[in-house]
């Protein structure tokens, strides 16, 4: 039982932390990466489908992502698509390739991202610390049909604290590491 409970709750912590990650790979830095058009959906007949389902993207140079969409109806509504987004970005259309050009990052804006990565990580913090609170509530209903003592709630507890310390590091480490990122010119 309480086996079951701590991997459950480990499992759902590194879940907690897989999902930051991937909400940090939508917060563009100065790079260009395919990743950061990865939440775009594009009209296609009627269904909000997700970009790369339509075209191919890729990275032309440094600052730049090239896409090349299977139809060439869809240049259109692709480029509305990226004009619409929340990104930020203009895309440039020759013939049926779409260049996505990615400018520079003013120090304001860096400063904004820094703001918006810090709340996203808080974000990953809170619903670690919210699996913990399950995971303890779950031991103490446990306890309450006395299926497990107090003694083994006890260490259970540790051990849960400890998994939990070690999420939040890495959430601590992986919101460095994107602050550092975002701030480097």
């Amino acid at each position: 039982m309480i086996d079951e409970i701590l991997s459950d709750a480990k499992v759902r912590m590194q879940k907690s932390i897989e999902s930051l990650k991937h909400e940090f790979a939508k917060i563009r830095t100065g790079r260009a990466t395919p990743s950061l058009l990865e939440h775009i959906t594009v009209d296609y007949y009627g269904n909000a489908t997700p970009l790369n389902q339509v075209a191919k993207v890729a990275i032309e140079d440094a600052r730049t992502l090239s896409i090349t969409p299977w139809e060439k109806t869809m240049v259109g509504p692709i480029e509305k698509a990226i004009m619409t987004s929340d990104l930020g970005l203009n895309p440039a259309t020759a013939g049926t390739v779409i260049r996505v050009p990615m400018p520079p990052l003013t120090e304001e804006r860096r400063r904004d991202l820094v703001k918006v990565v810090r709340h996203e990580a808080e974000s990953g913090r809170v619903a670690v610390r919210n699996i913990r609170r399950d995971a303890n509530n779950d031991l103490k209903s446990l306890v309450k049909d006395k299926e497990i003592s107090e003694d083994e709630e006890r260490r259970a507890q540790e051990l849960i604290q400890k998994a939990t310390d070690q999420s939040i590091a890495d959430v601590d480490a992986m919101l460095a590491q994107k602050e550092k990122e975002l701030m480097e010119i």
